[in-house]
């Protein structure tokens, strides 16, 4: 089992928070408003940032944007590298993805993998206009041609580092660290 070991905190709540805000102009810019666009969060993590984003457009638009929570578990293509029984936390995406454009949100974007899985999910739900990528920081090492487009810091890292995401309805704090990996 790997430990992460803390180096630097890289985001502290505030500037998370401009993030937000900034990434929910950067959406509404880009869309010309938010007529038929949906966020859907990717657990765990992807969910209260989605929430965030949507109270941000909120604020700025006046507008309540649908947000629903996407399981990936079932469409990973590490599924039989993972526990027997995998658990499966649910999707909950009361809404019609058929027309919309789908803003697709996470925490940390890495090796893309996660995001193909998110896709396949997304479009057995329907067959949306476009779906766009947020994500609160892009590490690179990409294996997938998959970019974000709307990215709160991007974090240049080794194979050897992690970045971890902490969120207070999760963990209590606002912050983003990175940090080694040690085994």
């Amino acid at each position: 089992m790997s430990n992460f070991v803390k180096k630097n905190v890289i985001m502290d709540a505030e500037a998370m928070r401009r993030a937000i805000v900034r990434i929910s102009h950067e959406i509404i810019e880009r869309n010309k408003g938010v007529d038929n666009v949906v966020i859907v969060g990717i657990r765990t993590r992807g969910v209260p940032i989605a929430e965030r984003l949507a109270a941000a457009i909120k604020d700025i638009e006046n507008v309540e944007l649908p947000v629903g929570m996407l399981d990936i578990t079932l469409y990973r293509d590490d599924l039989s590298t993972l526990a027997y029984n995998p658990i499966v936390h649910g999707t909950e995406i009361a809404l019609d993805l058929n027309g919309k454009t789908v803003i697709l949100v996470d925490d940390v974007l890495y090796t893309g993998r996660t995001i193909r899985a998110a896709l396949d999910a997304v479009m057995d739900m329907g067959r949306p206009k476009a779906i766009q990528l947020a994500v609160l920081i892009d590490r690179g090492h990409r294996e997938l041609p998959i970019r974000a487009d709307f990215a709160g810091k991007n974090v240049p890292t080794s194979h050897k580092e992690a970045i971890n995401v902490y969120l207070a309805e999760e963990d209590g704090i606002d912050e983003v660290a990175i940090g080694d990996i040690e085994e």
